[in-house]
């Protein structure tokens, strides 16, 4: 993109959601930044106790620290037969110890012997944006400080085994009955179709179309 249009920082480090977030940003004409564009390397502790929380202050924290407006998610996977779990927690189930595929195998571990009917799960995102900060203000424009959330969910189940090498996180273990296929196994463009993340980032990218979304990002 060229630069001189409006602009809004990918608030993640985890490489998958920014190309994710970044196709869906390009397509609604918003030009994405990521922290490593701006020199951030700093993470944010996500210490909130839902999704909700986590989203609006990772975005609300960087937002502050870049000067433009943020756009972060916080997302997980909410397995029927282990209670929700391991929800808020996805990203850091079982440890820093694990990488994706080790939290997989962990979670399939967890799964074991547990009958097709109790294999239901949902992936849940909520992305927040928050409005770059001292932004001039004009009529009818959100309260300073405002932050909008966008929630989504998508419903599958765990399947048995790992199955592909496309997306991240736990894709290759989340089994979408409508494509008969985990999101491991198909491609980002029908991902981002039916995804909690893609849902999610979706409604945030249109918002961004509208004229209160515009005034978030200070134009």
């Amino acid at each position: 993109m060229s630069g001189d249009g409006p602009r809004v920082l990918v608030a993640t480090f985890n490489p998958g959601k920014a190309r994710e977030l970044g196709r869906l940003l390009a397509a609604a004409g918003v030009e994405p930044l990521t922290l490593s564009d701006l020199g951030i390397s700093a993470p944010f502790e996500e210490t909130g106790a839902t999704y909700e929380e986590n989203a609006r202050g990772k975005a609300a924290h960087y937002a502050r620290e870049a000067g433009i407006a943020a756009l972060a998610d916080d997302s997980g996977l909410e397995v029927e037969a282990l209670g929700g779990r391991p929800g808020v927690l996805s990203a850091r189930y079982g440890g820093p110890g694990l990488d994706d595929p080790g939290r997989c195998r962990m979670l399939l571990q967890e799964m074991a012997g547990v009958p097709e009917e109790r294999r239901g799960a949902r992936y849940v995102a909520v992305a927040a944006l928050a409005p770059r900060p001292a932004a001039p203000r004009q009529p009818g424009d959100p309260p300073e400080g405002a932050t909008r959330l966008f929630r989504a969910t998508c419903a599958g189940r765990i399947a048995p085994e790992m199955r592909g090498r496309r997306g991240f996180g736990y894709d290759p273990i989340f089994y979408y009955p409508p494509f008969g296929a985990t999101f491991g196994e198909i491609t980002d463009d029908r991902k981002d179709r039916v995804s909690h993340r893609g849902l999610a980032f979706t409604a945030a990218a249109a918002f961004l179309k509208t004229r209160e979304g515009l005034s978030m990002l200070g134009w």
